[in-house]
């Protein structure tokens, strides 16, 4: 999130730590900071909220009331300080809550006399600071209050909705399949069952997405005069999941999928009425406030043996308290045993270690002195990951390279709900495809490997429907793949997998047994596992040979073959030192993969890989070193075949 430092100045007070000491004390204290900017006259933080501090610090007010508990000095401004209390109430707006457990709370309240135009030019700064675009001065009033306070808020032109007996009658209900609603975007979704819209209940028109996007149809325009502002709390897993599906986040799905409090709303009610009736004029007819069922945090037993133990150092019971009262944490208790309930903002803290947590961090974690930890003795081996390694150390011994493929695949029998992309919307329930793809694309560069052939092996899991239908099994799976030439699956490659098998039953006993198909040998680990011998220990490390490691070229490769006659007494490292001294630069590789002898003499046959680490190369550039090859061979009087 980004943060106005002279907006904290706000809240703070002018004893605020410079930026630069802001910066640390989050840094150490409570969140990263990824970098600070200047824009125009402000000095902007781009401070990184993690989900669990979402409900409380998306907000100038959160993030200033986390400086002054490091600071440990009280806010100058606090605008949750003291209760608010919507006064008047107004029944010119009616609300009709389909299930009150997905949407907690609904307030609004009906303004008239409004007058739409430009922002003040303070409001645009701040705004701008922020990434945020002006739009119109009731618009920008709502953005603003919900980047003061964390409650995102929505104001609806009121003569562009049903108005039926004197009363607007606005309405939560999940969505019916099929249903559109266009944004204020101008995108139109087509909805499924599952989806949770605010709506003109006279008429039942959707008026937005609740929790995340208003709509077109009751848009604030140039001729808006009388507006009706809105402040609800929407159920956070709906909230994700609709954000998710319709692949529609935005600032306000962010603070309602992680917890936002419903007791926000109230604040912001009040604020957003204040600065739209300062900067654009009207008078606030009323307010209308739907909370059938009050959410409030619970208590929290602590002990101060809980913190010793958990944090591995001893803090003063005084100091833990002074650290609860800091934090805004309510307390009661005697000898180091407490009660504590967090401010309503802090729908995070629900267990006593979410509030050790709390003393840790604000306390310092540098005073948590390193200890080395003293090695744990098992008495209980994994079979899985056991039988894994030998495998792995098997195949390895064998020549063949492990691979880890992806876990999603286009097509499958069981769909996901949100694939990360339309290539990826199944997973796999085995690894034979995967394996097939691994093997087209590796065998083409045998030559540059310097191989004969490509053998890898996977150990993955994979996902099958259970037996009833109706829920998913995961098993692990081992697919082992051979390739030997580029047109497909040979007899070479089924007889190279049943050396593999064979070697493998020396470790997973007789009772192996795998499907050999089209190069591919595949099994399930999952059922095999239980028939096997419990481990009793881990075989020792033994660590792999060194070797430098060197970059690649991204740019294809181009081989060519020479093969020579020489007499029988010339050994094959003769001939290619010959080959390598007149190759050149562009010589990635040469490879002896044929010999035989006829008579009093013997033929070696080379492969010579060339590559530029700059360009793709031609065969034009190639041709010429050849050549010269053939030239080098005859001059040394060998002949070339």
């Amino acid at each position: 999130m980004k943060v106005v430092y002279d907006w904290l100045k706000e809240y703070v007070g002018e004893d605020i730590p410079s930026v630069q000491k802001v910066e640390e004390l989050f840094t150490f204290h409570a969140f990263e900071v990824d970098g600070i900017e200047k824009v125009g006259a402000h000095d902007v933080l781009d401070i990184k909220i993690l989900p669990d501090r979402s409900s409380d610090c998306l907000s100038h007010r959160g993030i200033a009331r986390e400086l002054s508990t490091l600071t440990g000095t009280p806010l100058l401004k606090d605008p949750f300080a003291q209760p608010v209390v919507l006064s008047p109430q107004t029944e010119k707006i009616a609300i009709a809550i389909e299930h009150q457990e997905n949407c907690r709370r609904f307030g609004a309240a009906l303004v008239t006399g409004v007058s739409i135009k430009e922002s003040p030019r303070w409001l645009q700064e701040r705004l701008h600071a922020l990434g945020q675009r002006s739009i119109n001065n009731v618009v920008d009033a709502t953005n603003y209050v919900m980047l003061a306070l964390g409650q995102p808020l929505h104001a609806y032109d009121a003569e562009k909705l049903s108005h039926t007996d004197g009363v607007w009658r606005l309405g939560v209900r999940m969505s019916r399949q099929g249903e559109e609603i266009e944004t204020l975007s101008k995108e139109t979704y087509i909805l499924d069952t599952e989806t949770q819209l605010i709506v003109d209940a006279s008429s039942d028109t959707p008026l937005g997405i609740a929790g995340i996007k208003g709509g077109s149809y009751a848009e604030i325009g140039t001729g808006t005069t009388t507006i009706i502002l809105e402040a609800a709390n929407f159920n956070p897993q709906i909230t994700r999941r609709t954000a998710q599906t319709l692949k529609l986040q935005t600032d306000a799905s962010k603070r309602f999928e992680n917890n936002l409090s419903p007791e926000h709303i109230q604040y912001a009610l009040a604020d957003v009425v204040k600065l739209i009736t300062e900067i654009a004029g009207g008078v606030c007819e009323g307010y209308v406030d739907t909370y059938p069922n009050p959410v409030k945090n619970q208590s929290v037993r602590v002990m101060h043996a809980q913190i010793t133990a958990l944090l591995g150092i001893i803090i003063p019971t005084d100091v833990v308290e002074n650290i609860f009262a800091r934090l805004g944490f309510i307390y009661t208790g005697t000898e180091g045993v407490w009660e504590v309930v967090a401010p309503f903002e802090r729908t995070d803290v629900l267990i006593a270690e979410d509030v050790i947590a709390e003393v840790g961090r604000v306390y310092g974690y540098e005073h948590v002195q390193s200890v080395l930890p003293t090695p744990a003795t098992l008495t209980e081996y994994n079979t899985r990951h056991y039988y894994s390694e030998k495998i792995r150390s098997l195949l390895v011994g064998e020549g063949f390279s492990e691979v880890i493929t992806s876990s999603f695949a286009k097509k499958d029998t069981i769909e996901l709900r949100n694939p990360l992309a339309k290539d990826k919307g199944c997973l796999r329930s085995s690894l034979r495809k995967n394996m097939q793809e691994v093997l087209d694309q590796n065998i083409p560069n045998v030559d540059l490997l310097g191989l004969t052939r490509v053998q890898v092996f996977e150990i993955g899991t994979v996902f099958n429907k259970s037996p009833e239908g109706k829920g998913v099994v995961e098993q692990v799976s081992l697919a082992i793949g051979v390739r030997t030439k580029q047109q497909g699956p040979s007899a070479k490659d089924t007889e190279r997998l049943t050396e593999v098998l064979s070697a493998l039953k020396s470790v997973l006993g007789d009772t192996f047994d795998a499907v050999i198909a089209d190069g591919i040998l595949e099994c399930s680990l999952t059922n095999l596992l239980p028939s096997l011998p419990k481990p009793t220990a881990y075989d020792a490390y033994t660590p792999l040979a060194s070797g430098a490691f060197a970059p690649f070229s991204p740019y294809p490769f181009i081989s060519r073959d020479i093969a020579v006659w020489v007499p029988e007494d010339t050994d094959a490292d003769a001939i290619e030192e010959l080959l390598r001294k007149d190759a050149g630069l562009l010589l990635t590789r040469m490879t002896l993969f044929d010999a035989f002898k006829k008579d009093d003499r013997v033929s070696y046959a080379f492969r010579l890989v060339f590559q530029s680490f700059d360009r793709t190369l031609t065969y034009e550039e190639v041709s010429p070193i050849m050549d010269t090859l053939t030239k080098t061979m005859q001059a040394a009087g060998y002949e070339v075949r």
